[in-house]
């Protein structure tokens, strides 16, 4: 069933998997209004491994990032859109910052961002894990679709 993608307790849900011999691949995000550029990430990212966690930015999180008038969606729906997506297995939402301290937790073999990211600005860039920046098809934003729907 698709909400159970959607982990609430990742210590727990981590205790409970078997992740020998799998490779753990991880990316994170806003997730506002899903995009073909998302799906593609999601889907390259997916390649890159065994299992895909994909962390998303609480609501509170998403309005320090990008501003009061964001995000488009709220956490749960973002969530529930990213739970029909085959090439995802666990979503994880997350408040703080960075996503630095699910990565320690989940300690991915793989970390995946766009790329409008340099690979040593990537939080978690520093551990053991690969980074992999996938180029993004297009020119595809939140906020340029924001902005282009106000014109």
């Amino acid at each position: 069933m698709p909400e159970q993608k959607i982990i609430t307790d990742l210590a727990f849900f981590l205790s409970s998997i078997n992740r020998k011999n799998k490779k753990i691949v991880f990316t994170n995000g806003c997730f506002d209004l899903l995009h073909e550029g998302h799906l593609h990430l999601l889907r390259e990212a997916r390649k890159r491994g065994d299992m895909l966690f994909v962390a998303v930015n609480t609501d509170d999180s998403v309005k320090k990032l990008k501003g009061n008038s964001r995000p488009v969606e709220p956490l749960e729906k973002r969530m529930a859109k990213l739970t029909k997506i085959k090439e995802v297995d666990y979503i994880l939402p997350f408040s703080e910052e960075t996503q630095l301290s699910i990565i320690h937790q989940v300690q991915p073999d793989i970390l995946v961002k766009g790329g409008d990211y340099q690979k040593e600005t990537v939080a978690g860039s520093h551990l053991e894990s690969e980074v992999v920046i996938i180029s993004l098809p297009g020119d595809y934003s939140t906020t340029k679709i924001i902005e282009s729907n106000k014109n």
